[in-house]
């Protein structure tokens, strides 16, 4: 069987977007004889853990992520027509401080960055880069984005930066082809940006919902997301029924050409290594004035007491 991994994948938890219940997904991925899945929601991380125990359980590995928006300029700037158009990034931890990196940007998006969508800024992504592996993202993302608007030198220069905030082992070029306008553009660019720089590629399929005749019930979600109905030929919509769980044989249908782009999904799924324990209390530290005691240490002083009464209660 041809090795490949998803690493851009959305669930129901990409709210009215992603048509994919977790179980079902998972089981899918087994059927399909995938020994492991990414989650990469846009800018929430809400089911990761249901995602993480049904793969586990599935025996399929679980990699951990989300499908970030980044401001185009800063998570502070707030302006209409200049800001409300973030870039998509994904982010995919490698280790527990990776995922630790990744709640810090997911959080902040939320409570700085907020603009139509949770965003963070590139300020954001260096402070807490260690442990995380970044993809170019679609054709929402920065680079991806420069190059359908024919800016190539500045699409070179976005990639180099992401490069130089994430290490030149943890950015990856996404290449995607779901038969959409502007992808085979795209994927020029990206090929011409690997050979001048040396920037790997990643093969991968944004997918949205389990198989291909899902695609109408994602339909519906984006027309309730837009206030739309069916009916209105305007509105926004997928152009193909590409964006579902392709099995790696599909895959190497797709990007046969470029086996390096394939076998790094299998590489990136293999360095993503997060566990979860389950069962114990995971609480922060939280600082007390001078002289205060904790619960902890209310517990102990307590016990002390009762000890000292037990001495003397027996003399």
């Amino acid at each position: 069987m041809t090795e490949f991994v998803h690493l851009h994948t959305h669930t129901c938890y990409s709210l009215l977007d992603g048509a994919c219940k977790i179980d079902q997904l998972v089981a899918r991925a087994k059927e399909l004889g995938m020994e492991a899945l990414a989650i990469t929601d846009h800018g929430v991380m809400y089911g990761v853990i249901e995602f993480y125990k049904a793969a586990k359980a599935a025996g399929i590995h679980p990699i951990i992520g989300c499908e970030v928006y980044v401001a185009p300029r800063t998570r502070w700037d707030k302006a209409a027509g200049l800001d409300d158009k973030p870039y998509h990034l994904v982010l995919l931890a490698e280790n527990q401080k990776g995922y630790e990196n990744l709640i810090k940007l997911v959080s902040r998006s939320w409570l700085e960055g907020f603009y139509y969508k949770p965003r963070i800024d590139k300020e954001l992504l260096r402070e807490n880069a260690e442990g995380l592996i970044a993809l170019s993202a679609c054709l929402a993302g920065e680079v991806p984005g420069l190059l359908l608007e024919g800016k190539y030198e500045e699409a070179k220069s976005s990639a180099l930066s992401y490069r130089e905030i994430f290490g030149k082992d943890n950015y990856f070029l996404e290449m995607q082809d779901h038969g959409i306008q502007g992808q085979a553009k795209v994927n020029a660019g990206i090929l011409k940006i690997h050979e001048e720089c040396g920037i790997p590629l990643v093969a991968t399929n944004d997918l949205h919902y389990i198989r291909r005749e899902d695609a109408g019930i994602q339909d519906v979600l984006l027309c309730i997301q837009t206030g739309k109905t069916l009916a209105d030929e305007n509105r926004m919509q997928f152009e193909t029924q590409e964006f579902y769980l392709k099995s790696p044989e599909e895959m190497l249908m797709v990007f046969g050409d470029y086996p390096e782009a394939l076998a790094n999904t299998v590489e990136i799924s293999r360095r993503c290594q997060v566990e979860f324990t389950f069962g114990q209390m995971h609480l922060p530290p939280f600082p007390l004035p001078a002289g205060e005691a904790g619960e902890a240490g209310r517990e102990q002083d307590q016990h002390q007491a009762r000890r000292t009464r037990e001495d003397h209660g027996a003399r």
